[in-house]
C-alpha cells in the first residue's frame, strides 16, 4: 500500500472532504495492479493510481460521477482487452467506497521490503531517507548529531535514532537487516562496517565512497580477522552502475534502487504486469 496514499485519505477524511476509494478487490490473469490497490479521487485531485491507461480515466470518472450522485459504493467488473482495448488481457473488480464510509487507518500495511539501518543524517543520507518515505520499509536512521536531522518528523516508518555510540546500534537490528553506512567520520564508518561484519548475517552492506576507500576499509578488516568471503559481501562504492552524478539526489535515487534490487521481492501475485 502507498504510505502517502494512507495519509492523505487520512487528512482528507478528517477534513470532510468529499472523495472516492477506488480499489482493486480482485485480479485476475495479466493486470497492471494487484489486489489492494488504491486510488483516492475527489472532483478537484487524484491520489494513487489502480494502474493509469484507460482502466485508470475510466475509473476516475466512475467516481467522480458517484461523488455529483451522492451515490453508495458499488463494485465493478472490468476485462482489460475486450472492455478497454488493453493488451493485458487480465480482468480485475474496482469497488468505489466513499470516503466517508471507509477508514484509512485500518488498511493493511504493505510487507515491508526491507529492513535498513540507515547511518548518517548528511546530504546523502537525507536524500536517501527522503525517498524511502513513500516506500514500505522499516528504517533506523541513526547519526550522534541531532542538528543534522530535519526538522520535520520523517514518516512513521522511519524511526530517527540520535546515540553518541553509534556503532552499538548495529545489535538492534533484526537478522537479514540492511545497512547503509554514510556517515561524517571513517573512523565511524569502519567501526560500523566492522560490527555489521562480525554479525555476518545481514542481507546487504553498502557504505559509500570510492574504491580506495573500499581497499582501505577491506585490508584494515582482513587484520581483524574478517574473512574474505564476508568482504566481498560489502558494496562499496554504493548504487546500481551506469547511474552517473555525484549530486546527493542522484546517489539517493541510485542506492535506492540497489536497496530494491537487493530486496526479497513481495508475495508473487499472479499475473501482475506493467502493462
Amino acid at each position: 500500500m502507498n504510505l502517502e496514499l494512507q495519509r492523505t485519505a487520512s487528512q482528507w477524511r478528517a477534513a470532510g472532504r468529499a472523495a472516492v476509494v477506488v480499489e482493486v478487490a480482485a485480479a485476475r490473469g495479466s493486470v497492471p495492479r494487484a489486489a489492494g490497490t488504491r486510488m483516492l479521487v475527489a472532483l478537484d485531485a487524484v491520489c494513487g493510481s489502480v494502474g493509469g491507461g484507460q482502466l485508470e480515466l475510466k475509473a476516475i470518472a466512475q467516481a467522480r460521477a458517484m461523488l455529483t450522485a451522492g451515490a453508495a459504493a458499488v463494485e465493478q467488473r472490468v476485462a482489460l482487452g475486450p472492455s478497454l482495448g488493453q493488451c493485458c488481457g487480465g480482468a480485475l473488480d474496482l469497488r468505489y467506497t466513499p470516503l466517508a464510509a471507509a477508514d484509512p487507518a485500518a488498511w493493511p500495511p504493505a510487507a515491508p521490503r526491507f529492513t535498513l539501518q540507515l547511518y548518517g543524517a548528511g546530504h546523502v543520507g537525507r536524500a536517501v531517507a527522503r525517498l524511502l518515505e513513500a516506500l514500505p520499509c522499516a528504517v533506523q536512521w541513526i547519526d550522534e548529531r541531532e542538528h543534522e536531522f530535519p526538522a520535520a518528523a520523517p514518516a512513521p516508518h522511519i524511526e530517527r535514532v540520535c546515540v553518541d555510540e553509534v556503532p552499538g546500534e548495529v545489535a538492534r537490528a533484526p537478522a537479514g537487516a540492511f545497512y547503509l553506512v554514510m556517515t561524517h567520520s571513517h573512523a565511524i564508518d569502519l567501526a560500523i562496517v566492522h560490527a555489521v561484519l562480525r554479525r555476518g548475517d545481514f542481507g546487504f552492506l553498502g557504505v559509500i565512497g570510492s574504491r580506495s576507500k573500499r581497499a582501505s576499509f577491506a585490508h584494515r578488516l582482513r587484520e581483524r580477522g574478517v574473512p574474505a568471503e564476508l568482504l566481498q559481501r560489502m558494496a562499496c562504492p554504493i548504487g546500481l552502475p551506469g547511474i552517473a552524478g555525484k549530486e546527493p539526489e542522484v546517489i539517493a535515487v541510485a542506492v535506492v534502487a540497489q536497496l530494491l534490487q537487493c530486496s526479497a521481492p513481495p508475495a508473487p501475485v499472479t499475473g501482475v504486469s506493467q502493462a
